[in-house]
């Protein structure tokens, strides 16, 4: 199918002035006007005939139309009303395209897996994610358990370092063992910021995180798990035990179990968290269940 493709500078401008519209400041919302990005961020999901795509944010739909060029089936999210009849417009000649009006953090995931993904061979997240709503975003397609094979997602460079972020580095942390306990982390290709309209003042990433095949990572209890890693990143430059004691409590009964849990996961209590790996975080958070240790615990 051969369409003027949206994302030039020309047919972008055009777009706005037909519908009188500008980027949105309060969403985020930054207009990609090159298409080589775009088909490269369609090549990094490996989108096929097969492929199921959950778009978040498709704008004026700039990056739905390469997506829908590829894919089987593009189910785009967008929050924002003014661009419902520009997308109504620009993707009329795609029929593989449904456009939900909804905040996806309000979407319950399950009751949408059932009656839009269940027969789907493949599905595959795809977006163009502003800063301040990246993580819960994220955290939310994880949490949810749908069965996703992979997600392409734009991003600030510097979230994007955290997520796919090593042990001992400055980037990892709480967000780095989230997404890498359930999803393989890579940066894919670094983003100008002159691809986009209006230039954001710092320059992007794509991600890409793939399924896991199936992990060593055994945990008797997740949220503990999530909390307790959570909880020894608060105060970084803190040992783990002050900050476990900052979120378990400190009466001797409490540092007890966690003097014995430490020590039954042979993990030395000086260490800070930003040294631990994930599989460490999972003796620890094994040994701390085993002691009796659970969520209502926690004081943070």
């Amino acid at each position: 199918m051969d369409h003027k493709d949206i994302a030039t500078p020309n047919r972008t401008k055009e777009i706005l002035q037909t519908y009188g519209l500008s980027a949105k400041k309060s969403l985020g919302q930054n207009f990609i006007i090159d298409t080589n990005i775009l088909r490269n961020i369609v090549e990094a999901g490996d989108v096929s005939e097969k492929t199921t795509v959950i778009e978040i944010g498709p704008g004026i739909g700039a990056l739905t139309e390469q997506l829908a060029r590829r894919a089987g089936r593009v189910i785009a999210f967008e929050i924002d009303e003014r661009l419902l009849p520009v997308l109504d417009d620009t993707l009329s000649p795609y029929s593989n395209i449904e456009i939900i009006h909804e905040d996806i953090l309000n979407v319950d995931m399950d009751a949408f897996y059932k009656a839009r993904l269940k027969d789907t061979e493949e599905i595959v997240v795809v977006a163009n994610l502003p800063y301040y709503i990246t993580t819960p975003i994220i955290l939310r397609f994880l949490e949810s358990h749908l069965p996703i094979d992979r997600m392409v997602l734009m991003m600030q460079k510097e979230v994007a370092s955290r997520l796919s972020a090593q042990p001992s580095t400055k980037a990892y942390g709480s967000l780095s063992i989230a997404v890498q306990y359930y999803m393989d982390a890579e940066v894919a290709f670094t983003v100008p910021k002159t691809v986009f309209m209006p230039q954001p003042n710092v320059d992007s990433a794509i991600i890409k995180l793939t399924r896991k095949k199936g992990t060593d990572i055994d945990i008797n209890d997740e949220e503990l798990f999530f909390i307790l890693t959570r909880s020894t990143f608060v105060q970084r430059r803190k040992t783990l035990w002050n900050n476990l004691q900052a979120a378990f409590g400190k009466d001797e009964r409490i540092k007890d179990k966690m003097s014995k849990a430490l020590k039954q996961s042979g993990i030395d209590p000086k260490r800070r968290g930003e040294t631990l790996t994930i599989d460490e975080f999972a003796r620890l958070s094994n040994a701390f269940s085993q002691m009796g240790f659970t969520k209502n615990d926690k004081i943070i």
